[in-house]
């Protein structure tokens, strides 16, 4: 949402790039008539896949359409003296050999690291004088059992055993997400050789079976049954599922009860920092400082990238084979190769020439699952939210819990499924499911002393309204009302400390980041379009039915 649109409370508009920051993406080159490989959109994925070509010397430029690189990993100044990570706001799935090859570090990523990560504060009435209960988890087992013998000393005993369950099934998973997935079309279709060659591809899923063994009946159980079936097994402690469950569904039009749900949940415990696993943390700086260490890596190789230089279509030769772009301002730009960093519905159903594209496959790409149930709300505030379950310091600095991802309306694993009902019938959740974090908590060079960014991920709101309602600024305004009253019965005063917000529903996410229906993932992450059926089957991975035209962006396996 635009700095001067809707939502943004008692802020003052601000430019939503600086000119310092654009001056600084305007260096960045020449445009230069040819090129070797042209991506399209700089998102992170696209600018990684700029950095590698780069350095094996492909003569690479990047079009971005925005004034700022990184699509949804972005530093925006959106209220003045404020700086938040706008989309993206937490760090975790980076593959760590991205992080070693492109020399992140030396182009000045630093990390801050959480522990404890999770905070789930209960609201419970006719305690007296006593503080609420919470939920407090981090690196520390024994510190968690503790934590967790609060509400079930049976699930406190089972927790190592769940955490080893789930360790051994990421482990076992992990080098799937860096693999291209099985060629199912050489398989099928392929000459001898490429036959034989393709068998390459099958070589990480027998690793992961060999790993899993005997249990892999269960795993699979993991893989395809609703999460709270899954936690059931493990747990009777509602507080505890229903914190777990929130990493089943964040980002995701599921319930708990929706099949499939578990590999939610495993993809967002399968990553990790600087050797620690499953570990997210907070970017020095933002999300933007992400996006500007592996910009400065590319071109510190000689890349080329382009801010508010939007690519209109793809040039296709008469003998059907990608020659390079046409941008929005008619340039033509030639290359050998086009990489799409937008999504597959961008790159296929607007920016590729329909008539090289088979019909079949046109079909498949309109018709892929989008739904999204997130609105963001970046939030700037003149203290720290004070919780009943975990009061303030007298001085007002953070504590552990600050740092964490703060699980509100999430007692219970019926608040997750009723508020995914709201959204089923077309209305935003009554209760929706929050996660606060306040990464300034950890790195307080994002917000004026003394004051605070918050970033609110919350769910569930479809991307259309019932009774023909649209996403105007009264709607918006209203559900971000109604998110902040949630937040005061955990924390009173939090309304209190508002300076400004900026509010951010499915359709925003769509038109600002190019995410379609809002969602964070290009298309759902459901067991349909996963893997070798990402993003349609036969033409997973990179490949595309028009030659020289590769995906590299969220919508394809892997990105």
């Amino acid at each position: 949402m635009a700095a001067n649109g809707l939502g943004l409370g008692r802020a003052s508009a601000a430019s939503p790039c600086p000119p310092w920051r654009r001056a600084h993406w305007e260096a960045r080159g020449r445009l230069k008539p040819q090129y070797d490989a042209v991506v399209i959109g700089a998102g992170h994925n696209g600018l990684v896949a700029a950095a590698y070509l780069q350095r094996l010397g492909v003569n690479t430029a990047v079009f971005e359409r925005r004034p700022v690189t990184g699509g949804a990993a972005v530093t925006e100044e959106i209220i003045p003296g404020f700086k938040f990570s706008r989309a993206s706001y937490l760090l975790s799935l980076l593959r760590p050999q991205i992080y070693t090859d492109l020399e992140l570090k030396k182009h000045g990523l630093r990390l801050h690291l959480r522990n404890p990560y999770s905070f789930t504060p209960m609201l419970e009435e006719s305690m007296g004088s006593k503080v609420p209960r919470s939920l407090l988890l981090g690196t520390d087992m024994a510190e968690n059992q503790k934590q967790i013998a609060q509400f079930s000393r049976k699930d406190a005993q089972a927790f190592p055993k769940y955490e080893a369950f789930m360790n051994r099934l990421a482990l076992a998973i992990d080098p799937l997400l860096d693999a291209a997935p099985v060629d199912m079309e050489a398989f099928q279709r392929g000459s001898l050789w490429q036959r034989l060659r393709s068998l390459s591809t099958l070589k990480p899923l027998l690793q992961a079976g060999r790993i899993l063994g005997a249990q892999l009946p269960q795993y699979y159980q993991v893989l395809t049954a609703p999460i709270i079936k899954v936690l059931d097994q493990w747990f009777e402690s509602e507080p505890l599922k229903a914190t777990l469950a929130t990493d089943a569904v964040i980002g995701a039009m599921t319930s708990p009860h929706t099949p499939g749900s578990g590999y939610v949940l495993l993809h967002h415990v399968m990553g990790g920092l600087e050797g620690m696993q499953g570990a997210w943390g907070y970017v020095q700086g933002g999300m933007g400082a992400l996006s500007d260490a592996i910009t400065s890596s590319a071109t510190a190789h000689g890349a080329s990238i382009f801010t508010e230089k939007a690519v209109a279509k793809v040039l296709v030769s008469s003998e059907g084979r990608v020659q390079g772009v046409v941008l929005q301002d008619g340039s033509e730009v030639r290359s050998k190769v086009v990489l799409s960093n937008a999504s597959p519905q961008v790159t296929f159903l607007k920016l590729t020439p329909q008539e090289w594209l088979p019909k079949e496959f046109v079909e498949r790409i309109s018709r892929l699952d989008t739904k999204s149930p997130v609105t963001k709300i970046n939030v700037a505030v003149d203290r720290l939210p004070d919780f009943l379950a975990a009061p303030n310091a007298p001085g007002g600095q953070p504590l552990p819990h600050h740092q964490c991802s703060i699980h509100l309306n999430c007692e219970d694993t019926l608040l997750l499924h009723q508020a995914f009902e709201d959204a089923m019938d077309g209305l935003p959740s009554h209760r929706p499911m929050i996660e606060l974090c306040i990464p300034s908590s950890l790195d307080p060079t994002l917000a004026p002393p003394g004051c605070h960014v918050v970033s609110l991920f919350t769910q569930y709101t479809p991307y259309s309204l019932a009774r023909g309602k649209v996403w105007d600024e009264q709607e918006r305004n209203a559900y971000a009302d109604k998110v902040f009253d949630c937040i005061e019965a955990y924390a009173p005063g939090f309304k209190g400390s508002v300076v400004g917000r900026d509010i951010l529903t499915p359709p925003d996410l769509e038109r600002i980041f190019g995410l379609p229906g809002g969602n964070i993932f290009h298309c759902a992450m459901t067991l349909d379009q996963l893997y070798f059926a990402r993003p349609t089957p036969l033409h997973s991975g990179y490949r595309c039915p028009l030659r020289g035209l590769y995906l590299c962006g969220s919508g394809t396996h892997p990105a």
